[in-house]
């Protein structure tokens, strides 16, 4: 009898401190003994001998089942995964993983794709010298501007390309005034001003910056939602080829792209494909952003990759297992094939990281055609056990056969699609 009460005292004590603030807001299970009496959406605890009021400003959720276990929901909030132990009155309180996905799919890809990211401004690459009277001068390095600054605004005009740009040196070269520029580093805006300098061989005026509009590449299509038509793809950031930071993006297009040959990669050569845009030029979709874990947007038309087009379930990170996959990639015109490979070891990770799988390309037929994991393979989706668990993200240089993959659950949270909130499910 005094262990039960022991038992009744600490479930109480727990609800309360938990109310008061002493412990985080958690969702949980707890067992509770079946003479305590759960109100469904009220904040009262009445047990046959110890009633308890918790605090007013928070609002507790229960469901109990038939044998005693409750769910507890305290304040709206959700728990992540991981677990934690509390001995509360010689009552294991355990937070336990209750989410389910049993209704969430998506449509695998696989496709090849063309990607056009268009900078938000134009993007410095480099420094060129003017040849000028005086000597040989960098206007733009005088100024203070970096590689891998982006020019965004000059005299209070937005720039968008890099043709905008002319017409204001010419004009500043002629009155001698400065170009009043705000430049964007690291995320930071600040203001320069930058004299054009006359070019003594070309007799025009230069301001001594290598400058980008836009970046053009292919990868592979990774997922899209039937419903809302948002796309993961690359499972990786596109940074700039000179500057080697991630691209910002104003807007983007993606197209479908052709894959005409395969440089085979080697130890310490990584291979590469090489594709075409379609001819047609038909835009399937855009890209709103480029982040660590690919490129993200929405697609304007339902499309398929002839193999597994019908949604599939995915996993989450601690639901992957060593073992068989496959993938879905192209490696001849715009055919999407399925070929084997070996999850090595994958990380049941708690937060949102890249790098949450290594796997190994294990088919004869993938191998002999590319070496294994090639350039443009980023984004090819994972399948195993008949769900999508990620994509090809990196190939390990000194062995293309190998490389990481990124957990698809974290894909679909940079796409904006809350898997968590849309799929949870009473656990009684």
């Amino acid at each position: 009898m005094l262990n039960r009460y022991r038992k009744i005292i600490g479930v109480i004590l727990l609800v309360s401190l938990i109310s008061l603030g002493f412990f985080p807001s958690v969702r949980h299970y707890v067992n509770i003994p079946k003479n305590i009496v759960l109100f469904e959406g009220q904040t009262e605890i009445v047990s046959s001998t110890l009633p308890v009021t918790a605090h007013p400003q928070d609002q507790h959720v229960y469901e109990v089942d038939e044998e005693g276990k409750a769910e507890l929901t305290i304040s709206g909030h959700q728990f992540g995964k991981e677990e934690l132990m509390l001995e509360m009155a010689g009552i294991p309180v355990k937070k336990v993983n209750v989410d389910v996905l049993p209704d969430f799919k998506v449509i695998p890809g696989g496709q090849s794709i063309g990607v056009r990211l268009n900078s938000r401004g134009v993007l410095v690459v480099g420094y060129h010298q003017v040849d000028t009277k005086e000597g040989k001068k960098s206007p733009g390095e005088i100024a203070g501007i970096q590689v891998g600054d982006m020019i965004t605004t000059i005299n209070g005009t937005k720039i968008e390309k890099m043709s905008d740009i002319t017409p204001f040196i010419q004009e500043a070269g002629k009155t001698g005034k400065p170009l009043n520029l705000v430049v964007v580093r690291d995320q930071k805006e600040f203001r320069t001003k930058l004299f054009p300098l006359k070019d003594k061989q070309e007799y025009a005026y230069r301001i001594g910056l290598y400058i980008r509009d836009s970046a053009a590449g292919i990868g592979t299509m990774t997922f899209y939602d039937p419903i809302s038509k948002k796309y993961g793809a690359l499972g990786h950031v596109i940074s700039d080829m000179d500057t080697k930071k991630p691209i910002v993006v104003e807007d983007g297009q993606i197209v479908k792209s052709t894959v005409t040959s395969i440089e085979k990669g080697s130890n310490g050569v990584p291979g590469e494909k090489l594709a075409r845009f379609s001819t047609d030029k038909n835009i399937i979709g855009n890209i709103t952003r480029n982040s660590p874990f690919g490129i993200f947007g929405r697609l304007n038309q339902h499309i398929q990759n002839g193999k597994l087009d019908k949604p599939m379930p995915i996993a989450l990170s601690h639901q992957v297992k060593e073992g068989p996959a496959t993938i879905l990639t192209v490696v001849n015109n715009d055919q999407v094939e399925e070929f084997d490979v070996q999850i090595i070891s994958t990380v049941p990770q708690k937060f949102p990281a890249t790098k949450g799988m290594v796997i190994k390309i294990t088919d004869p037929e993938l191998l002999e055609k590319t070496g294994g994991i090639v350039q443009g393979m980023s984004g090819s989706p994972i399948i195993q056990d008949g769900k999508v668990i990620g994509a090809v993200t990196h190939v390990f240089v000194n062995d293309p056969t190998s490389g990481y993959g990124v957990h698809i659950e974290w894909m679909l949270n940079e796409a904006g699609i809350d898997i968590y909130k849309q799929n949870s499910k009473k656990a009684s």
